[in-house]
């Protein structure tokens, strides 16, 4: 069938969900088909339209929900294992103060931030020929607001494989082996806009890398592929490698930073939320981590003037 033509069974592997969930949201019209021959199609472009519809639905409502807990801000975009320990400090030291945060990758968190369904977008999107991070995407993806540009921390990002390299994963140039598999980051996130830099400047269409179609959502769901041996090589942080216990091949050092509204910035919670992330506490607990810069943590890259 047509790649951009599916029928049930592939629109079931595109979704990740069973077949027969896919019959169940036919029935009750909750998903763009239409019957031809006898046989359920679905266009993959309204599919995709759909998915995007449905995620920020699911963002509105939950914004909705949070303004209607006091002291609540709602996250958006990339994800790093120490954002998850940094929330745990802010509960335990502001207990009034909620951060909910949902790992949508760093341009869908722009997006949703310029779109008013967040207060916080979380990023690290490189612009290859400039090398500089997230401030130039920020007319292109903010047009609505005056942003302010945080950075939080600088991190290490490189291939993860296996204990020992087995497959001796070294550069970009390793995932065309025909034994490799990759295990890929969604469309939009920082990490995949890396990637495909790092295939672009060596040569490689993304179509001669095996597994360049799977994708997940987080670093943890790209060291856990590795781990159970479903892929055998993915881009994350080297935390990620600590924690499971997996060996880690170097790329870039890359700045992760905070995205926020000029009035958003003035609000409590985000001065609450420096606090903690500058404390000797917050740093004590992830040090054992390694591979964290905070030589620029708190500080101002970027703010649009009025």
């Amino acid at each position: 069938m047509s790649a951009e033509i599916m029928n049930t069974k592939e629109v079931a592997k595109y979704l990740d969900i069973h077949e027969k969930q896919v019959y169940a949201l036919i029935k009750s019209k909750r998903i763009p088909s239409t019957r031809l021959t006898g046989k359920w199609i679905f266009p993959k472009k309204l599919i995709d339209e759909w998915i995007e519809t449905n995620a920020r639905c699911g963002m509105a409502e939950a914004r909705i929900k949070s303004k209607q807990i006091a002291g609540a801000l709602l996250a958006s975009g990339s994800n790093d294992p120490i954002l998850d320990i940094l929330k745990t400090h802010i509960k335990k030291s502001y207990p009034e103060f909620y951060i909910f945060s949902a790992n949508t990758g760093s341009t869908d968190g722009l997006k949703a931030l310029n779109q008013g369904y967040t207060d916080i977008a979380w990023s690290h999107l490189l612009e290859p020929e400039t090398g500089e991070y997230n401030i130039p995407y920020l007319s292109e993806y903010l047009p609505n607001l005056k942003p302010v540009v945080i950075n939080l921390f600088y991190r290490h990002l490189g291939f993860l494989v296996g204990p020992k390299n087995p497959l001796h994963i070294t550069g970009f140039g390793d995932l065309k082996k025909k034994k490799v598999r990759l295990i890929n980051r969604q469309k939009g996130s920082g990490t995949r806009v890396l990637l495909d830099h790092g295939l672009q400047k060596s040569g490689i269409a993304p179509s001669a890398v095996k597994g360049y179609e799977n994708e997940v959502y987080t670093h943890f769901e790209v060291g856990l592929s590795i781990l159970a041996k479903e892929a055998d090589v993915g881009i994350a942080t080297v935390a990620v490698s600590k924690l499971l216990g997996l060996s880690f091949v170097p790329i870039t050092c890359e700045a992760f930073d905070m995205i926020l509204d000029q009035p958003t910035f003035f609000d409590k919670k985000i001065q609450a939320f420096m606090e903690i992330l500058n404390s000797k506490e917050f740093r004590s607990r992830v040090e054992p981590l390694g591979s964290y810069d905070f030589k620029n943590s708190g500080k101002i890259l970027y703010s649009q003037e009025s």
